[in-house]
């Protein structure tokens, strides 16, 4: 099974005057001024944790995607067999729906898995974005929607990996290696802050999560403040 991607992306965006859209920019104006990431990541003052969570979703999603969409029209994606380019000793498997999850390569994962996404953010009923806040903040703070974006990040989390585990040469010939790992840190930052990651997802890429934490950690304490660091 080949991957379906045609190379191009939409990113998904939030409506104008709403709350997702407000949280959205208070990040974007935190970086923007020089803010760190840990100052990006910290839940605003006043503002609903499960919003902030629900908003990083998509925000996170868009990183993934656009990386993905500078390498997913490549013919070398097709060379994968099912089982193959996922990092050592883990092989994600995939499920349209109930019954047996099939083994897919790598490629064909991570588009599955932004597929699904989309689909999941793109539904009004499970990611309202309207000016409607109340009714918003009703579903951000169901069960339903912190298991759902569990799922959301944790596979966002697969992707990466597979992304550096197969891809990252290619990405570094293209100069977009420090691209992926500025957005990489700022999605571990955000998931450390919030313990958005089971450590049994976290395994696979311990030697790249690992320094990550430590500097999420040391400027907790240490209160750095530029955003390079």
């Amino acid at each position: 099974m080949p991957p379906t991607s045609t190379g191009t992306f939409q990113p998904l965006r939030h409506r104008s005057g709403t709350m997702r859209e407000r949280l959205h920019a208070y990040t974007k104006r935190t970086l923007g001024a020089g803010g760190s990431y840990n100052d990006a990541v910290a839940l605003p003052p006043g503002e609903s944790c499960a919003a902030w969570v629900a908003v990083h979703a998509v925000d996170f999603y868009n990183d993934v995607s656009t990386i993905w969409a500078v390498m997913s029209s490549d013919p070398y994606l097709n060379s994968f067999r099912p089982g193959e380019g996922f990092p050592s000793g883990v092989e994600y498997r995939w499920s349209d729906g109930p019954g047996e999850a099939l083994s897919v390569s790598a490629p064909v994962y991570i588009e599955k898995v932004l597929g699904w996404i989309a689909d999941q953010i793109n539904d009004e009923t499970r990611f309202p974005d309207d000016d409607d806040e109340t009714e918003a903040l009703r579903v951000f703070q169901t069960p339903q929607f912190a298991a759902l974006c569990g799922q959301i990040f944790r596979r966002l989390f697969r992707v990466y990996g597979i992304i550096y585990s197969s891809f990252f040469g290619t990405l570094e010939a293209l100069d977009m290696a420090p691209h992926l790992n500025s957005c990489f840190k700022h999605f571990m930052f955000f998931c450390t802050e919030f313990g958005l990651l089971p450590e049994r997802e976290v395994e696979p890429l311990e030697v790249l999560v690992k320094p990550i934490r430590k500097k999420y950690y040391a400027a907790k304490q240490g209160g750095v403040t530029s955003a390079s660091r």
